[in-house]
């Protein structure tokens, strides 16, 4: 099934891109969510129309995410964890924590965009891959050190 991608979904390709896909995926999941419509002649007829457009928002989008992978790449964090004397966490460093952490640095990006394959459970550094963009990712370094209890 060929359809016209009108998002960006990293797994796909970028918003403009004629892709093909499964029946299912397109049909169950694509279409009814607005994210692509089928490659037809109309629907051709109106990207070759909004190519210009298309391109200079997605440039427009490259550049933000460039900026962003270039204020954050090397960044180091510190995160403080209850841990024990095993230099295990009580709990875990998770994507949310990262974010909010981030946060604090005027850095707005959503959890879903931090690579953390599982959850921090030591103490320690960690290097954590963050896709700021499509094709653009950028490497902070999370310091994870035991909290001082009071």
């Amino acid at each position: 099934m060929e359809l016209i991608l009108k998002e960006t979904i990293s797994s796909l390709g970028q918003e403009g891109e004629i892709v093909k896909v499964r029946p299912g995926y397109g049909r169950n999941y694509l279409l009814p969510q607005g994210k692509a419509v089928l490659a037809n002649a109309n629907n051709m007829a109106a990207l070759e129309k909004n190519r210009a457009i298309i391109a200079a928002r997605l440039a427009k989008e490259q550049k933000a995410a460039e900026d962003i992978a270039k204020k954050i790449s090397g960044l180091a964090i510190v995160i403080e964890q209850l841990a024990g004397d095993d230099e295990r966490l009580f709990g875990s460093v998770t994507s949310a924590d990262i974010c909010s952490k981030l946060a604090t640095f005027d850095v707005k990006i959503d959890k879903k965009q931090i690579v953390l394959p599982e959850p921090i459970k030591t103490l320690g550094v960690a290097k954590v891959q963050i896709k700021v963009g499509y094709n653009v990712t950028a490497e902070i370094n999370i310091s994870v050190v035991p909290m001082k209890v009071q």
